[in-house]
């Protein structure tokens, strides 16, 4: 029996050079499941990189990045004074969750809209960009159900910007996903963490790793604090020798498509 594994990448759309690092993850790597942030200004760029790429799209929620696509009036706790949203150190440093759950609606619905605008139909999976806010996931959850989107959430109770443990599971449409995302880790090595997933894999359902692939240029530098560790992704999600050892453990990837 083939061990299924899901490799996702987050951010398109968030710079141009983020968007061709996803891209070549994707023609010429493992990427099989690509998560847009649709209110960037070089989302259009990224969308056009890859749409005809036969993998899955989700809509990777934003509200700590950019613009709203909401009227700024009705959605006052995501924004500041300069029109932009909150930063996601805003939400670190915060003492409580200062996100009202209807205008994290309102704006998760705005950008819903554009992702069908950008796409002509519903994403493959929904899911959001880390942030410390439990009301932004309680939103997202209930917005799936909603719609019946296939929401890809987080494991109670954990770090949405550390997930380390090795059984730490969310439910995707019936299935158990294990989740592993190292990135923000200031020791982090993409090869040790793949070698730290293919060394505790799961047999009753799909273990998945979150990237964040990319190149840098002067927008990733000025809003990103995620840096280096996205062209060492991108360097190893296209290593030929990763290709060769997961065919030679005979893994499954799969897409959310495949949940």
């Amino acid at each position: 029996m083939k061990n299924k594994v899901l490799f996702r990448a987050d951010d398109l759309g968030y710079s141009e050079a983020v968007n061709y690092g996803i891209e070549k993850s994707v023609k010429d790597g493992l990427i099989s499941s690509v998560g847009i942030m649709v209110n960037m200004p070089a989302t259009q760029h990224g969308v056009d990189l890859i749409k005809e790429e036969s993998i899955a799209f989700g809509q990777h929620t934003n509200i700590c990045a950019g613009r709203p696509l909401a009227d700024l009036e009705k959605i006052p706790s995501l924004v500041s004074e300069n029109g932009y949203f909150r930063s996601s150190k805003e939400y670190r440093v915060a003492k409580k969750d200062f996100v009202v759950f209807e205008e994290a609606l309102i704006e998760i619905e705005a950008q819903y809209d554009k992702f069908i605008e950008l796409f002509g139909r519903k994403p493959d999976y929904f899911e959001g960009h880390a942030i410390a806010s439990d009301n932004f996931f309680k939103a997202l959850e209930f917005f799936a159900k909603k719609h019946g989107l296939t929401y890809s959430g987080l494991p109670a109770g954990s770090n949405p910007n550390n997930l380390t443990s090795n059984d730490s599971f969310i439910m995707v449409n019936g299935t158990k996903v294990y989740l592993m995302m190292e990135s923000m880790q200031a020791d982090y090595n993409p090869y040790h963490s793949l070698e730290k997933m293919l060394d505790n894999l799961h047999e009753d359902g799909v273990d998945m790793l979150i990237f964040h692939p990319g190149y840098l240029d002067d927008y990733i530098l000025n809003h990103s604090s995620l840096l280096i560790p996205r062209t060492q992704e991108v360097a190893m999600l296209t290593n030929s020798r990763i290709k060769e050892l997961l065919a030679n453990k005979h893994i499954d990837l799969i897409s959310y498509k495949e949940l």
